[in-house]
């Protein structure tokens, strides 16, 4: 168990928000299951960030942008999944924003892949950048947004799974995910993560 309980964040005196998408950087990577938080963080990039220059610090690439008087810096950290926690805190210090104005979108096997889930707290469960974010971050309690790339034969690998690529089919209907994904990220911004929650999450779905 992390030992996070003590750790104490520096306080935002002003709104910004990070949004982190989860991901492994380079071409191989590109596209598999487990980069559904960098291919959301892209739809963010294009709905509000299409002029913003990329920044490459804090073991990562982030771009500062505006939505409806916020400012929004969308992170995706360079580290590997299972470092993650170390680029997102970093951002986080420099930016001087605590828990509250964070949102983590990141892949989910144990959802399928035509829904998302928000959830305004939580464990990591099995998810390695989930618990590396939590660890750095010091909390369980920030927002994060799950993609669903389920369901997943109980029989297969799970690293080979995650790792693995979309077919064609999957590709389209995943693109559609993402899209609202980034819509739901934007959505806690304006409205916070219980109105998010029951707009978006899936009804019958666990929370």
């Amino acid at each position: 168990m992390f030992n996070f309980l003590n750790k104490k964040k520096n306080k935002s005196n002003q709104e910004i928000w990070i949004i982190a998408g989860l991901g492994n950087p380079g071409p191989e990577y590109e596209n598999t299951r487990h980069n559904c938080g960098f291919c959301a963080i892209d739809k963010l990039i294009q709905k509000i960030g299409k002029n913003t220059k990329e920044n490459v610090k804090f073991k990562g690439k982030y771009y500062i942008c505006e939505y409806n008087g916020n400012k929004i810096v969308l992170l995706k950290p360079q580290t590997y999944m299972n470092s993650s926690g170390e680029s997102v805190d970093g951002v986080m210090n420099w930016f001087k924003t605590d828990e509250k104005h964070l949102i983590v979108i990141y892949d989910d096997y144990a959802i399928d892949m035509d829904h998302i889930r928000i959830k305004s707290k939580g464990s990591a469960g099995s998810h390695n950048g989930m618990k590396s974010v939590i660890q750095y971050v010091g909390t369980e309690d920030f927002v994060r947004v799950k993609v669903g790339i389920g369901p997943k034969n109980p029989n297969m690998d799970t690293v080979k799974f995650v790792l693995g690529h979309f077919n064609s089919e999957e590709k389209a209907k995943m693109e559609e995910m993402y899209e609202k994904a980034a819509d739901a990220a934007l959505y806690i911004v304006d409205k916070g993560a219980e109105e998010a929650m029951n707009k978006f999450n899936a009804k019958g779905t666990k929370q």
